[in-house]
């Protein structure tokens, strides 16, 4: 092959989300009985919700012409009118949102809808100067980090560590030293945060929107996991919209991964150029996401679907998991779960890890147990001093139970042999 330009090195060369996804690729494939994937951000298989679409696509097939229409017309770029229109006069009746049609865009995927935004607002611009996205509080989602056309695209602000009671703790962002220059061209998170679980409070989130709104730079949430569906949230927040935020949610977590369906809700000087990258870089949107939703968000059964059916699953799995990971792991050890405020995961801290998160990582590849180690979440921190980066993983609950179960004790069972292994060759 030739050599690559500086884009195709880029993206060519590898990333921890790519990896992630390999690896997932393969123990599928591989078709061990034993393999605990417990490493991606798969949904589960929630009854209830797999009989909800079975029966709504039943009904769209039974439509006259529908069906055609799904699989053989090009939807425009910005997304289908109807779903949109379904979409912003949900919001506008439930949430009392001030939005239309022409606030929201479609992608294929919150991933695309990411890749869009950021290389949009930062990166080198046309007077010379290179602009970055501030992220208040890392670990921040692994799939934003090779995403800059450039490199360098990214600048973080160490959390504070609050322990919140016995193995468990909590990530806050640190305004003090939250810093806007003239570099930072939006700020951006997650809200819950993927890995960690955390949930910005409202007045955190008001505090950054004051700040964004002070410099004149957008603030971007990620809703992927959040409000208002698939309202994987296990304590109370105030959605909240404005033209000086770009929020972006997702169908994925509602259990549609396959469809492949981003949304970006903002100004619609931001959706219109969403809309022209999409008809540059895919021209057309899948239609089946949008097409099975677009009842269910003209009844509001799908916001009762998130509240009703989706978080109550969801935090029954994550505080069985929290059960389990105390039952197996000793007192003595010094780990920490993160406070499970929402999405899918456990983030879990081993202070003083004897090895770093790769290797324990590779130790439970070795026996079929997949998790993702946390120094892939901490971009745009420059600090490989920083012992606490190393010392993380991700965990998800998503899949069943003997599956979770089955891994979290192999995975103790691993901690125990390093630590007890620290111990034995201790003066």
């Amino acid at each position: 092959m030739n050599e690559l330009s500086q884009f195709g090195q880029h993206l060519a060369q590898g990333s921890g989300i790519g990896t992630l996804m390999d690896d997932l690729g393969e123990a599928l494939a591989s078709g061990h009985p034993e393999m605990c994937m417990l490493g991606g951000g798969q949904p589960a298989h929630i009854p209830e919700v797999d009989a909800l679409w079975r029966r709504t696509l039943t009904a769209l097939i039974a439509e006259e012409g529908k069906l055609e229409a799904i699989l053989g017309n090009y939807d425009p770029p910005q997304g289908n009118l109807a779903f949109r229109e379904a979409l912003a006069d949900c919001l506008h009746r439930e949430l009392g949102w001030e939005l239309t049609a022409d606030h929201i865009a479609i992608t294929n995927g919150g991933q695309t809808a990411f890749f869009f935004l950021l290389n949009a607002l930062a990166g080198p611009r046309p007077d010379g100067a290179s602009k970055k996205i501030l992220l208040p509080l890392v670990p921040e989602y692994i799939g934003y980090a090779s995403q800059g056309v450039s490199s360098n695209l990214f600048t973080a602000c160490p959390p504070l560590l609050k322990e919140t009671a016995p193995h468990r703790f909590k990530y806050q962002i640190d305004f003090e030293k939250l810093t806007i220059t003239e570099e930072i061209a939006a700020i951006c998170l997650s809200r819950p945060t993927n890995p960690t679980g955390n949930v910005v409070s409202d007045q955190e989130l008001a505090q950054l929107r004051a700040l964004a709104n002070e410099h004149h730079i957008p603030l971007i949430i990620d809703n992927a996991y959040g409000a208002p569906f698939p309202h994987i949230l296990f304590r109370d927040i105030s959605p909240v919209f404005g033209e000086d935020l770009i929020l972006t949610l997702s169908l994925s977590k509602l259990g549609l991964p396959g469809t492949r369906t981003g949304i970006v809700i903002a100004s619609p000087e931001i959706a219109k150029a969403v809309s022209s990258m999409t008809s540059i870089i895919g021209l057309s949107n899948g239609n089946l996401g949008q097409a099975l939703t677009t009842p269910l968000l003209k009844d509001g059964s799908l916001l009762r679907l998130s509240k009703e059916i989706i978080q109550p699953y969801y935090l029954k799995k994550s505080k069985q998991a929290q059960k389990w990971l105390l039952e197996a792991i000793p007192d003595h050890i010094p780990f920490s779960v993160h406070e499970s405020e929402g999405a899918l995961f456990l983030w879990i801290w081993f202070k003083d890890l004897p090895v770093k998160s790769q290797e324990l990582y590779e130790r439970l590849k070795v026996r079929h147990v997949l998790i993702i180690p946390g120094h892939h979440f901490f971009f745009g921190i420059d600090d490989p001093e920083w012992k606490h980066q190393f010392e993380c993983i991700r965990l998800t609950y998503s899949m069943p139970e003997e599956t979770v179960r089955r891994g979290i004790q192999i995975l103790a069972e691993e901690i125990i042999k390093l630590y007890s292994l620290t111990l034995t060759e201790t003066p």
